[in-house]
């Protein structure tokens, strides 16, 4: 069983930071980068990434989000925003490297770690797609860090972490479970106006328990009883 983790940069906006992350990545023993819609890689990448060309030449490059984490278990966001009165929920709970380090000992699968637009970060849909949301605490003088200042931060904390026999439910199923307590929010004519918060809720919910196959699948046969009393009390 092995944990590795993917380094995902959604649209980057410099060479040089892309060239810093794969070296930083090098570093600390990291090589599966992807790059979504990044600038152009040329020049300034290369010298940037100095003797971690291997992992920039080596990177995958998408146009989309869910391209660039296929097969991932698990989506951590990372954002120095960590809550607003507008969109509290989307933001929280918020996790930091150390913590998160813990979190995954002695679990197996992959995990992807998104970094956002060096000018803007996440949109809202973005954040949504994620099952867990990082940050890195920092001064409040200047709490801004670069793009590639935090991937080494981040995989510094994570460079030792120990892998185990857990597996983490398959991204898949994982999808269906979701599907699944979405259909039953509706059965039960649950507020539309809070579904949306409730499923983001649920989805970090599960991102934070870890969950494994089996589990995935006891919860979905809870949800298959629900919904078959449900039709048995409707037909009385």
């Amino acid at each position: 069983m092995s944990l590795n983790f993917r380094i995902v940069l959604v649209e980057p906006l410099y060479q040089g930071n892309i060239g810093s992350v794969a070296r930083a990545m090098k570093n600390f023993g990291f090589s599966d980068l992807a790059l979504v819609n990044p600038c152009p890689l040329e020049g300034e990448a290369r010298a940037m990434s100095s003797h971690a060309r291997d992992v920039l030449e080596g990177a995958t490059i998408t146009n989309c989000i869910e391209d660039a984490v296929a097969g991932a278990n698990l989506l951590i966001g990372t954002t120095g925003i960590t809550g607003s009165k507008f969109d509290e929920h989307i933001r929280i709970p918020v996790h930091v490297p150390r913590g998160l380090k813990q979190h995954l000992e002695g679990t197996s699968g992959t995990v992807a770690l998104l970094y956002g637009r060096e000018d803007k970060g996440f949109t809202k849909d973005e954040l949504c797609m994620m099952d867990m949301i990082l940050t890195i605490p920092t001064s409040e003088i200047y709490p801004v860090m670069n793009l590639s200042h935090a991937v080494a931060v981040t995989l510094y904390e994570l460079s030792d972490v120990q892998a185990g026999d857990t597996p983490l439910a398959d991204p898949f199923d994982m999808g269906l479970l979701m599907e699944h307590f979405s259909r039953v929010l509706d059965d039960i004519d649950y507020p539309l106006h809070k579904k949306e918060k409730t499923e983001l809720m649920l989805k970090r919910i599960f991102g934070r328990a870890r969950l494994i196959p089996r589990e995935v699948q006891t919860l979905r046969g809870v949800l298959r009883r629900i919904q078959k009393h449900l039709v048995s009390e409707w037909k009385k």
